[in-house]
Order: structure tokens, then sequence, then C-alpha cells
């Protein structure tokens, strides 16, 4: 004697399970491998992938995206700045990498990478040729915040960058963080070459990573934190920036602005379109700087 066909609903993906679920949305019949739990029952995945088109992701208070508490920016940062200095190893010898005649091995000595991408104004090499970014090498303005003058020299940078950054990372986004980051650095670059002497050189993150403290302070305030336990680490960069032998003041101090700027650009606009804001707020700020360089490149050449 022959069975009669199951009329048991079977699953809309497996035609071989019979299932007594059913999508709470589109009702259709649903196993227990493709059921998604859901407020009140179960939905199918194709219910589940169209509600969630217009949900839009999470944001954090300042508009950036949660991917930032992974710290991919700061790894990255890290990353590139590692990757000068071995490079400063391999072309500069040992110097590049414990340092030489700086204090206690802070600033080390140059090497070809380091003259080939630091900060200055106009001058002669030892080949008799002008270089500097008044003679066209504004990549200067960029590069000198990724290379620094020794170990020791990295590791005080990049200890901010794997602290302060990552903090600033996760409020602002990595694309933000970025920005500011960048801003500052390049803020920080352009003043050592508006205002140190024209044969001067400088490098190093700090024109980049001073940025970041200020910013912890200007981020905390509009979030009605305490800023007080940064203040502390500021005095302090502030009076070593004025107390060692060798250090750019000008581009320590100009990171500091371009950072501050940067970061109110980046904390204080509301929405709507704050996104937009943002992006002009930025705008203004590396106008200025930019303004700054061809200023003095026009006096350089004058």
């Amino acid at each position: 004697m022959n069975e009669a066909p199951s009329t048991a609903p079977v699953c809309y993906r497996h035609p071989s399970v019979e299932t007594q679920l059913a999508c709470t949305r589109c009702e259709r019949p649903i196993c227990v491998k493709c059921r998604v739990d859901a407020a009140v029952g179960f939905q199918c995945p194709e219910c589940v992938k169209q509600g969630n088109k217009g949900v839009r992701p999470a944001r954090t208070a300042f508009g950036g995206s949660r991917a930032g508490q992974l710290g991919y920016a700061c790894q990255a940062i890290i990353a590139v700045n590692v990757l000068f200095l071995v490079v400063s190893a391999i072309f500069g010898g040992v110097p590049a990498i414990v340092g030489g005649g700086g204090w206690f091995g802070l600033l080390g000595s140059p090497t070809p990478v380091t003259d080939w991408g630091s900060v200055f104004g106009y001058a002669y090499y030892q080949d008799g040729v002008l270089h500097g970014v008044a003679a066209g090498e504004w990549y200067r303005l960029v590069t000198a915040m990724f290379i620094n003058y020794g170990a020791v020299h990295l590791l005080l940078n990049m200890s901010l960058v794997a602290t302060l950054g990552r903090y600033l990372e996760r409020q602002l986004g990595p694309l933000r963080f970025l920005a500011l980051y960048l801003i500052a650095g390049f803020g920080g670059n352009v003043a050592a070459y508006v205002f140190q002497p024209q044969n001067v050189n400088s490098a190093g993150a700090s024109t980049a990573t001073y940025g970041l403290v200020i910013a912890v302070i200007v981020l905390n305030r509009r979030l009605s934190l305490d800023a007080g336990p940064v203040i502390p680490l500021l005095v302090t960069n502030i009076i070593f920036t004025f107390s060692v032998p060798g250090i750019s003041i000008a581009g320590h101090l100009g990171g500091l602005a371009a950072g501050a700027a940067a970061a109110a650009a980046l904390a204080y606009p509301g929405l709507p379109r704050r996104a937009l804001k943002q992006g002009l707020g930025c705008a203004l700020v590396v106008a200025v700087i930019v303004a700054a360089a061809v200023a003095r490149t026009s006096y350089l050449l004058s």
C-alpha cells in the first residue's frame, strides 16, 4: 500500500526539509538553519537583508565609523614610521637606529633618508645643488612627519599614537582621525618651514603627535569629559620642547595649533550635514596652512 505524499510545508530555501516555522514578515516556511531570531518570532534571510537596507550603521558621537574601534589607522601610521626607520637604517647604518650626537640618543645622525625627507627651506647640498621646499620639494612638508631620528625618537612618538591615537580613532572613526593626524603633522612641518632658518632641517612624528595631545583635550571638553589627566602630558611636552637643544620649537607648536584647529573643526559641527561642515572646517585649516607655506616660498625666492 503506497503512502500518501506529505503535505507538510517545506523550507523555501531547502525544499527537502519539512518545517513548521514561518517568517513573521513574509510568512514563507523556513527551517531551523535559515531562521533568524527577531524581536517577535523568526524572519527569513531575505526579509532581514531587506530590513537592514534602511538601517544606517552605528556612528560615533562625532559621526565617525565604529570601525575606529579596530585601530587600523593607528596601526598603519605606526607601520609607515617603522618602515621609514628601517629604510633609514639600510642607508644610514647603526646611527639611524641608536641615534648619535643628540639628547640621550634622541636625535640621531642624518641619513640619506632624513636628508631627502626632512623639512628645510632653501639651501645647497654638498653636491652644489639647491634643495628644500622652496626649491620645489614640497613633499618634504608631508614626509617629515614620518621620519624619526633613531629608535628612541620613534618609540616616544609611536607610544602616543598607540595610546592617545587609539582613543581618538575610537571617538572620530578612522577617516576623521587620519585627517586630524595629517593636518597636525602638515601644520607643524609648515610652521618649521616658515619660522626656522632656511638652512635648518627638522623631522619627526612629533608635529603630528603633539596635535593628538591637544585633540584629546578638545574632544573631551566637547563631550563634557574630564581632560585633566592629559593636561600634565601637554605641559610636560611643552617644557620638553623649550628645554632640550635641537628640538624644533616651531614644529611642535605648529603641530599643537594645527591639531587644535582640526580637532575643533571635527568636534563642534552638529547635525544636519555634519560631515559636510567637518570637511569644510578641515579644508579651511589646510588652506590657511598652505597659504603660509606659499608666502614663505615667495619670500625665500624673492
